[in-house]
């Protein structure tokens, strides 16, 4: 899934859970900014490369976002090797298991903005497909992924995009007397 529907679809999940709970702002912050966060963080070595390696970095960011797999720019082998890394350490289950046990251990305030990076991972395994971008959901044990129906597909995106809308429409304008479950 793309990253801004992420990033809707964890800000609804947080507004329907205050409409049970309380929920903090720094709390509804922090849950959706992990769940974007997996889309970003691979993006950081290209990143250095575009800035300190004297090239045009919006340009090569650019290139980078809309390119289809196998057609991404020409990088250094360690920037698509440090790219592919991260991206399979930002959306495996694996290492987000063992976060979430570390802070279950150590800090379990911070449980609840896990959420985000859960449903960032999640969507993700059945949102890409072998072919864009799959998403090894038990790396580094395996860096096998299931095939789900890419996001990209102009289908896909416009039915997701459509139930974002509703689903806001009705989080923004309640029917009165009736609270959206």
């Amino acid at each position: 899934m793309d990253i801004v529907a992420h990033g809707l679809w964890a800000a609804a999940a947080v507004e329907l859970a205050r409409r049970h709970v309380p929920v903090s702002s720094t709390v509804a912050r922090a849950t959706v900014a992990l769940a974007v966060l997996p889309d970003l963080v691979h993006t950081l070595p290209l990143a250095l490369w575009a800035v300190f390696g004297g090239h045009d970095a919006f340009a090569a960011l650019s290139a980078y976002a809309v390119a289809l797999p196998g057609q991404e720019p020409s990088m250094p082998p360690w920037v698509t090797l440090l790219a592919h890394h991260l991206h399979c350490t930002a959306h495996s289950a694996v290492i987000a298991a063992a976060v979430t046990l570390a802070c279950w251990v150590a800090a379990r305030s911070v449980l609840p903005a896990l959420l985000g990076w859960w449903s960032h991972i999640v969507i993700d395994v059945f949102t890409h497909s072998a072919d864009f971008y799959p998403v090894p959901v038990f790396y580094p044990l395996s860096e096998r992924s299931f095939d789900g129906i890419a996001w990209n597909q102009p289908w896909v995106l416009a039915a997701n995009y459509a139930v974002l809308a509703v689903l806001w429409w009705r989080l923004l304008h309640p029917r009165r007397g009736a609270a959206l479950n």
